[in-house]
């Protein structure tokens, strides 16, 4: 679990070309939420590696345990089997952490765009990565969209797309 690249950030991908995932995203396909098709889509694209970060990896671990009450072995065992498909793991290091930080001071307001720090740790990696993030979280999509980074708008349970 959680292999990744070592350093991850600064490699090329595979394909040449790569889709970086928020967690909400991969919970989504977990659970076959409205955005579960375009995620696997997405996953199963030849032309494109699929990424995420270790944080979103952890709270994908949690929500799915602590929210939706899935058995934690099950959760993992659900994450190890997108990883043998293919899904990188991207270790996050010192500089990714300093960019999220700064995008969360830059964007976060509790009441207007309440963007988790784990958020702003994927933004920073779709920045360092110059690649799409998917999401279907608006404030994470209007930071994405403020910072130059092109966004797979994903629907929400509800079936909303984030504003293009």
């Amino acid at each position: 679990m959680a292999r990744g690249r070592g350093g991850g950030r600064h490699e090329a991908p595979r394909n040449g070309a790569l889709t970086v995932f928020d967690a909400q995203a991969l919970i989504a396909l977990l659970l076959d939420e409205p955005a579960a098709g375009a995620v696997e889509g997405e996953l199963r694209d030849p032309t494109r590696d699929s990424w995420i970060s270790a944080i979103n990896l952890a709270e994908i671990v949690d929500v799915m345990t602590r929210v939706f009450e899935q058995a934690p072995d099950d959760v993992l065992a659900a994450l190890e089997l997108l990883e043998a498909g293919g899904l990188e793991v991207v270790p996050v290091d010192g500089d990714l952490g300093m960019e999220a930080g700064r995008l969360h001071a830059r964007f976060y307001d509790r009441r207007t765009s309440p963007l988790s720090m784990a958020d702003c740790v994927a933004l920073a990696s779709a920045m360092s990565l110059n690649q799409p993030l998917a999401t279907s979280d608006p404030p994470l999509a209007a930071a994405a969209r403020a910072v130059g980074v092109v966004v797979l708008p994903l629907p929400d349970t509800r079936g909303r797309s984030p504003a293009s």
